[in-house]
């Protein structure tokens, strides 16, 4: 799976963005669709979608892993690439009003929808109700907005870099983030989530704040950074009081 959002979409982390990008250069990730033709070449069975001016997504189902498989759906203009399995989806189920017939993708999609209309839930809940191995990118088209997460065990191969206009590139190919990002990427953190509004947050430690760690590669040199929880570092607990109409997500 791939996916390459707009800066204005999804900023990305300052720590990702290397010193030596101009001794391994970036591309334009979405300059001419460049990017989502080069992981069309690796999958030649790749869908890929047009977000316009947000950017794209693309995916297929060719050499995945039988126990981590990829599903993409579309409700309501909320686009989800999925890849894993949740163990906790009968419950999950009955929790989101869903038909038996719901699959992982569509538990992710009607959770982002209710946290977005007002749920009862802040995210790093809704992401920690996902018992499984899994990583996921959502795109909202109504809001241009983005929900991304990895479980807690990073059992996902999943990564995220930035190219050389700051545009967030997400891919579970290493290939394909070092194709367009250079030196400038990083495995996606476990056990945290990034929101349009929020940025990165833990959803194992939803109270502290993350630290980026510089990344040396086998060849000593540094390249985009890992993030860490702080344990020194605590955000503001407790629920922001809003108006009805207030949409929750944004504050988390």
């Amino acid at each position: 799976m791939l996916a390459v959002f707009e800066k204005t979409v999804a900023k990305s982390p300052e720590g990702l963005q290397t010193p030596q990008q101009q001794e391994s250069p970036a591309l334009n990730a979405l300059k001419d669709g460049l990017l989502a033709k080069h992981f069309s070449s690796l999958h030649p069975s790749a869908v890929t979608i047009n977000l316009g001016q947000s950017g794209c997504i693309s995916y297929s189902v060719d050499k995945q892993n039988p126990l981590l498989p990829r599903l993409f759906a579309v409700v309501d203009d909320i686009f989800c690439l999925f890849q894993g399995h949740v163990e906790n989806v009968a419950p999950l189920k009955q929790q989101y009003g869903l038909g038996k017939t719901a699959n992982e993708v569509i538990i992710v999609i009607e959770a982002y929808r209710t946290l977005r209309d007002r749920g009862p839930y802040p995210a790093d809940q809704v992401v920690r109700d996902l018992q499984g191995k899994f990583a996921f990118i959502l795109y909202d088209s109504t809001s241009k907005s983005t929900f991304i997460a990895a479980d807690v065990d990073g059992s996902v191969p999943f990564f995220w870099g930035t190219d050389s206009e700051e545009h967030l590139v997400l891919s579970d190919d290493v290939e394909t983030i070092k194709k367009g990002c250079g030196k400038s990427f990083a495995a996606f953190p476990k056990g945290c989530f990034f929101t349009t509004s929020g940025g990165l947050r833990s959803f194992e430690h939803p109270f502290n704040e993350l630290k980026a760690v510089p990344r040396v590669d086998s060849s000593g040199e540094m390249c985009g950074a890992n993030f860490k929880v702080d344990a020194e570092s605590k955000k503001e607990s407790g629920m922001p009081r809003v108006g009805s109409a207030a949409n929750w997500s944004q504050h988390y």
